[in-house]
């Protein structure tokens, strides 16, 4: 099978996985009883699943699972493999961890334990940043200081695809256009021998973006933090194992332009919790998502704005790694952001007067 071919039939096999399943596991949830309640910091008004990232993570690891045995990754060296592998177990440890709170709502200081448990051992099997490459002074290796720079990267991203998962597609959206975006850097920067993380980006591109089927508002499931961790956990593994790594500046950088959105909100968030004496994991509304609503607008122009920001942060990474017709991207970006953001300032207009 050519080499194209395979990107193609990971995201299309994901797709297909996560659109037939999602109904199933919708179905199996209400039945069970397993659904999320209405309440004051909730936006729906009626009962909903929230295990979704079951039909997302099985969509993901059907499409990975194919792949491999059609003989996509290759022969990858043993560092390399070590690396893909340690990527795919740490995903699939945040997604029971999430799956796990999912069922049994565990309190904060567990999550958040495991998370750490759980990057660390990614870290330890090859999911790692050692150095970075800064321009006019070189390589810089980070030493022992890697692995907690690691760890907060990787617990850090699952919280904040999590975080933004509060509005009807935000989460499903935000982390497909990242994924789409991560696969095409991957493929023209990324490192030498980078086609597996490229797969796995395919899959977890076609797992979210299938998945918004039934997540668009309104909603007919959500994702649970079984999917929103697992989905950020792998964006971050995927920026680390197939970015980070490579010796170009422009690469090393890429996965934070990407990711800007959620980075940017979180960072935003936690540092408006503590500059007024707040726990910075204490839940509130001073989400980008919340203040937009607050402001009168919907829930699908909030959503879609934040869509068209991940897509302009992922056009400009586009642009600067020299990606054919990037910088046409960009521009084309711009324009929908301008036209959104518009939209957006007249609804909010309206609705005010």
């Amino acid at each position: 099978m050519p080499g194209d071919l395979y990107y193609i039939t990971a995201f299309v096999v994901s797709l297909v996985v996560v659109l037939i399943s999602t109904p199933i596991v919708n179905h199996i949830g209400h039945l069970t009883g397993y659904v999320d309640q209405p309440g004051e910091r909730k936006i729906h008004n009626r009962p909903m699943v929230r295990l979704g990232g079951v039909a997302i993570f099985l969509g993901f690891i059907v499409a990975v699972s194919l792949v491999w045995l059609l003989g996509a990754f290759g022969t990858p060296a043993p560092e390399k493999k070590m690396e893909i592998l340690g990527l795919l177990i740490g995903a699939l440890l945040f997604f029971f961890i999430g799956l796990a709170d999912d069922l049994f709502s565990l309190s904060p200081s567990v999550r958040l334990f495991l998370q750490i448990v759980v990057a660390s051992l990614a870290w330890y099997w090859g999911v790692k940043i050692d150095f970075i490459s800064l321009p006019f002074i070189g390589i810089i290796d980070l030493g022992w200081f890697g692995a907690p720079l690691t760890i907060v990267w990787l617990v850090g991203m699952a919280n904040a695809i999590n975080w933004i998962d509060g509005v009807d597609g935000l989460a499903a959206g935000v982390s497909g256009i990242s994924a789409v975006v991560m696969l095409i850097v991957t493929l023209f920067v990324g490192r030498e021998g980078g086609a597996g993380a490229a797969l796995i980006a395919a899959s977890l591109a076609g797992a979210a973006l299938g998945f918004l089927r039934y997540n668009f508002n309104p909603a007919q499931i959500f994702m649970g933090d079984g999917g929103s961790y697992f989905m950020g956990f792998t964006l971050a593994g995927l920026g680390t194992i197939g970015l980070v790594k490579s010796l170009a500046v422009t690469a090393i950088l890429l996965p934070y332009l990407i990711l800007a959105v959620p980075i940017v909100d979180m960072t935003f968030v936690i540092l408006s919790r503590i500059s007024q004496g707040r726990s910075p994991f204490l839940a509130d509304k001073r989400h980008l998502h919340h203040r937009l609503l607050n402001a009168g607008i919907s829930q699908k122009s909030t959503v879609l704005f934040i869509y068209a920001l991940t897509f302009w942060v992922g056009s400009l990474a586009l642009g600067f790694s020299n990606v054919p017709s990037g910088w046409g991207f960009a521009v084309a970006s711009t324009i929908i952001l301008l036209y959104v953001g518009w939209q957006i300032w007249r609804e909010r207009s309206i609705n005010q007067g």
